[in-house]
């Protein structure tokens, strides 16, 4: 029994995190799904959904002035729900007939801010960004460009994370998010990736639905009904939002979670996405998503059914293991450590 679950946990850990990207580097070669992209420019209404965003609304909003897109063609909606520290304020200077300011008295959440939002924008493509990040000036023709293909549903765009110095990060988290990154584009390159990005994402006005109020991952679930109504979500690697990485520990564990609970909240609300008749990506979404899912547990299960096999490979295994995980919380304690003592990062500027 304890070698049927050390090889079941051990074989299900390198199938998703190397065994899928195999099979998406095949199957991308052998049967592929080109976009028809090509130049192409229906109105947008960029959303914007903001809380507490003092520190970032005015350069937010700047930044989207300058994006290289006709100005006839394009405005920005912001979505205030229930600032308290002035954001509303701020962004009074900047109301006119391209920036539309939407504003609940009432916090009710994400979801329901965006719901505001797409309500009022009247662009064919609406496009979702946060308010930290910026975009790059091309970011939005890029997007767009892919929906001059009709089977296209949504877009979505890369992250690109910065280090202190402006360039690509490149410590452990930066290397992950690129990995993730070429994951999505060969996921785009077969059909469709099962959750945009989003800091930067666009989808087709009229196949938007209004999100359930305690929507965790809106990213998610926008790329998967657009999938479930016969349209494709895909990646593009040319529309770039730029975003500093973080080096607090606590607040990436806090994204980390808030991800992965917003996963388990999607299966359990939507369970038709787990019908392989129903659901045109089932590898993927069972691959990347709930792969990702089970593999704590599978590393749990490893890690205890090693300790009753403790002979030859099993017991060099183990020792692996073992200096793995003393690695892993001799580093944190070190990078809480350093974290403590940094002073806070600039912030990324508007040139971007």
């Amino acid at each position: 029994m304890a070698q049927f679950v050390f090889w079941f946990s051990l074989l299900s850990v390198l199938y998703v995190y190397a065994g899928y990207p195999l099979l998406l580097m095949a199957w991308q070669r052998f049967f592929p799904r080109p976009v028809r992209k090509q130049p192409y420019e229906p109105t947008v209404s960029i959303v914007i959904a903001m809380h507490n965003e003092a520190a970032d609304a005015e350069s937010r909003i700047r930044n989207c002035f300058q994006l290289d897109y006709p100005a006839d063609k394009l405005e920005i909606v912001v979505s205030l729900d229930a600032p308290t520290d002035g954001t509303d304020e701020l962004l009074s200077a900047f109301r006119s007939e391209k920036v539309v300011i939407v504003t609940s008295t009432l916090r009710r959440g994400k979801a329901a801010a965006l719901n505001a939002g797409v309500a009022r924008a009247s662009g064919d493509i609406v496009v979702f960004a946060d308010a930290r990040q910026r975009f790059e000036r091309r970011a939005i023709r890029e997007l767009v460009a892919n929906f001059a293909d009709d089977s296209i549903g949504v877009v979505s765009g890369q992250l690109v994370i910065l280090d202190a110095q402006g360039r690509e990060s490149g410590d452990a988290a930066g290397l992950y998010w690129r990995y993730e990154k070429a994951i999505r584009a060969m996921e785009s390159n077969v059909h469709s990736v099962p959750g945009a990005t989003g800091a930067i994402y666009a989808i087709r006005r009229e196949l938007y639905s209004p999100l359930p109020p305690k929507t965790i991952l809106d990213d998610v679930l926008n790329s998967l009904r657009v999938v479930l109504r016969g349209k494709r979500a895909i990646f593009e690697s040319e529309a770039r939002a730029y975003d500093v990485a973080t080096p607090n520990l606590d607040i990436e564990y806090k994204r980390k979670r808030r991800t992965l609970m917003g996963n388990y909240q999607l299966l359990i609300e939507h369970p038709v996405l787990l019908l392989p008749w129903r659901n045109p990506i089932f590898l993927q979404l069972v691959s990347h998503k709930a792969g990702r899912l089970v593999v704590p547990y599978c590393l749990v299960a490893l890690f205890v059914s090693n300790l009753f096999l403790l002979h030859g490979f099993y017991g060099l295994f183990f020792a692996c293991q073992a200096a793995w995980y003393l690695l892993a919380v001799t580093g944190k304690l070190i990078a809480s450590n350093e974290s403590a003592r940094r002073p806070a990062w600039r912030r990324l500027g508007d040139s971007l």
